[in-house]
């Protein structure tokens, strides 16, 4: 069977691996991710999920804090020791994420933590645009898991594209920290402040002004 492109770039995030060492891994898989995964695994190809069962409570808490107090971000970064916890590599590696939440306000760390409620409710809002477009009846359902899967992409830490470099994501940037260092690493949780969050004010481009402060 043709192996898709999504399912190439979904088995390299999740393994670390590369993309041809993906391809082929699928292809003899017959397009199986969690077949693929092991058989990664086996060949030693899969860094990060060689890592993923190992536990991991070390690490830091950073904060990012954006010119003039506008916004605050706390994250809790994991990693196996204390010792790689106190590298320079690890410590800008948690200043990036923390620089990333401050500019691309994430709601959740990862997709499994979207409550199930709040994608039943994006989905029926979703469905009601899709039809009222005019779309026919058949590709409706399609058409809203396309766009659930743009909501993943904008609303879940892991699955957005990195601020410094956007041909890769958060999750393949992480991936790439777990081979590089060789300790299991986890972004376990945020917390993002805006000053007037909730308040009507006007809209700006913080991307722009967090990169901007870092001189990026």
């Amino acid at each position: 069977m043709a192996v898709s492109a999504s399912a190439v770039k979904e088995l390299r995030e999740r393994t670390g691996a590369g993309m041809l060492d993906c391809k082929k891994a699928l292809d003899e898989t017959n397009g199986d991710i969690a077949k693929a995964i092991d058989l990664l695994r086996e060949k030693g190809l899969a860094a990060a999920a060689n890592k993923a069962g190992r536990v991991a409570t070390e690490g830091t808490v950073e904060s990012y804090i954006h010119a003039g107090g506008r916004i605050g971000v706390l994250v809790e970064i994991n990693c196996e020791t204390d010792f790689v916890g106190k590298t320079e590599q690890f410590r800008e590696f948690a200043r990036d994420i923390a620089m990333q939440i401050a500019a691309a306000g994430p709601k959740f760390v990862s997709r499994s933590e979207v409550p199930n409620d709040e994608l039943d409710k994006e989905r029926e809002i979703l469905r009601a645009q899709a039809l009222n477009e005019g779309k026919p009846e058949k590709i409706v359902e399609k058409m809203v898991e396309g766009r659930i899967s743009k909501y993943y992409e904008e609303y879940c830490l892991l699955e957005q594209s990195f601020i410094k470099d956007p041909d890769k994501t958060i999750q393949t940037l992480l991936n790439e920290k777990i081979s590089t260092i060789g300790e299991n690493i986890s972004i376990r949780r945020f917390a993002r402040f805006e000053l007037g969050e909730g308040m009507e004010k006007k809209e700006d481009n913080f991307v722009a002004e967090v990169m901007s402060q870092a001189k990026l």
